[in-house]
């Protein structure tokens, strides 16, 4: 089968690549990213001449674009991860947000449509739930109740691509996924940014009085979880995914420490971020249930390794924060 992925150089999508080529041998993935900030094409630097893989840079905006290569690929499927993902980034600017999430999501859809694609995977996010109370977990009945610019952005992504499924028989699958950890995440997130900061010594922010809880889940366990949505999920259904391993931010940033044998003295509690949602949790039964997906990694386990992933490969996010990594793709490419 030949796949679109849509935001392959990103953190999830470069995990994605790399695991369709290794366990779909009969599949061809083409990778689209725009390269913005957090698209890094050097994640996939290994992969430059792969007989089944090809990268274009290009916007899901741009329909004319996408057509082409989705006829010259002969796109069967597109898996959609391409976004604008930081919270702190969409209260700042809230336009690109729109624009990329929104707009770029509904001519990925319209050109999906005009070639009869047979299935179009739309990768979202458990903030468009809003916030939980102490208890409960959200379903995938649970009403959307954005909080912030970026997850109001993907509500209404997600909205367009399931009536495209209902006005236009479009075979849409929407997924919506607890927070991710792993390797090559951009280290603006909290757990990179944690580890790149206790390594150089340098202090740990910590928003408010830390004890916000997320969901955690590794990227490797959340790719398993898109591609059996793409293969064995219903038309027009919401999966949520997640692996039931919810802790407080401050304790996720004490663990780290502690990994890194660094002093909690590093910790630095600063003003809380406007409208920070203090709880997510997701039931991921449905998805358990009737995509037969179960997450592997444990979160001690798997925190542990990407602490040490990101120790070994201390290079990969020197050059990100020193914005050096932007040069890879003109460097290897010449600009095409």
């Amino acid at each position: 089968m030949n796949v679109l992925v849509t935001g392959g150089c990103g953190f999830i999508g470069s995990n994605l690549v790399r695991l369709l080529l290794a366990e779909r041998p009969d599949w061809r993935v083409v990778n689209l990213d725009k390269l913005t900030y957090a698209g890094n094409a050097e994640s996939l630097a290994d992969l430059r001449d792969h007989p089944r893989y090809r990268f274009v840079r290009g916007d899901i905006g741009n329909g004319e674009l996408l057509a082409d290569v989705m006829r010259t690929e002969r796109v069967e499927a597109v898996m959609h991860l391409a976004a604008e993902s930081h919270v702190d980034r969409s209260i700042l600017a809230p336009s690109v947000f729109i624009d990329t999430n929104v707009r770029g999501t509904q001519v990925l859809l319209e050109v999906a449509r005009a070639l009869s694609v047979r299935r179009f995977l739309h990768v979202s996010t458990d903030e468009v739930y809003g916030s939980l109370g102490p208890t409960g977990l959200f379903t995938e009945e649970t009403p959307l109740a954005p909080s912030s610019p970026y997850s109001a952005s993907k509500a209404g992504s997600d909205l367009l691509a399931l009536a495209y499924a209902h006005t236009f028989g479009l075979p849409v699958v929407v997924t919506r996924c607890s927070n991710n950890y792993g390797p090559y995440q951009f280290p603006e997130k909290l757990i990179p940014l944690m580890i790149a900061n206790a390594v150089r010594d340098r202090s740990l922010p910590v928003y408010g009085d830390g004890m916000n809880v997320r969901d955690w889940i590794h990227v490797e366990d959340h790719c398993r979880g898109l591609v059996a949505a793409l293969e064995k999920g219903k038309a027009g259904q919401v999966y949520n995914f997640g692996a039931s391993s919810e802790r407080h931010n401050i304790h996720i940033v004490k663990q780290v420490l502690q990994l890194l044998g660094k002093p909690e003295s590093l910790i630095q509690y600063v003003k809380d971020r406007p409208g920070h949602d203090r709880r997510y949790a997701i039931d991921s039964a449905k998805a358990q249930r009737e995509l037969s997906w179960t997450p592997r990694h444990r979160f001690e386990e798997a925190l542990a390794a990407t602490v040490r992933w990101y120790v070994e490969n201390r290079g990969w996010w020197e050059r990100i924060l020193t914005g050096e990594y932007l040069k890879y793709y003109e460097t290897q490419y010449g600009g095409r």
